[in-house]
């Protein structure tokens, strides 16, 4: 994949994701723990963002952003408003990463080595994929609280 092919998949991914999080019925629904799910989507929510952020946003950008994992986790009952706020903040930083980034920095080894020595791109992919399962998760969760 190109650069710009990344954006697009990416910016589609987050108005999925968007769009998941609007259709909840409720700012509590969000948060509902269904027996035998540990994370309410809310959390879910929260982990996209501080991924997307960390993984793009800083390591491949230069926005400074600074990871807190466990908060991701731990913080509950925001309102629907603000899980969006953060999820607009996660996107422009993805957004402006990816705009800036080249076709040979992506084929670039990326530069943490998380994931194993892999190129920019094959990271993208994973993460794209683990964003996915998530809005996959959300769309269920969604439904059980409907």
């Amino acid at each position: 994949m190109k650069g710009q092919e990344f954006l697009r998949a990416y910016q589609e991914a987050f108005a999925q994701l968007r769009a998941e999080v609007e259709a909840f019925p409720s700012d509590e629904s969000l948060w509902l723990e269904h027996h035998g799910i540990s994370n309410a989507a809310g959390t879910l929510v929260l982990h996209l963002v501080g991924n997307t952020r960390w993984f793009i946003g800083s390591v491949l950008g230069t926005t400074g952003y600074v990871r807190d994992r466990p908060q991701e986790f731990s913080e509950r009952h925001l309102s629907r408003e603000e899980v969006l706020r953060r999820l607009q903040e996660a996107e422009r930083d993805v957004v402006e990463t990816l705009q800036h980034l080249s076709d040979g920095e992506i084929n670039n080894t990326y530069p943490l080595d998380t994931f194993g020595v892999r190129s920019t791109a094959n990271v993208l992919v994973h993460l794209l994929r683990h964003f996915a399962y998530h809005v996959g998760q959300l769309n269920y969760y969604r439904r059980m609280s409907s």
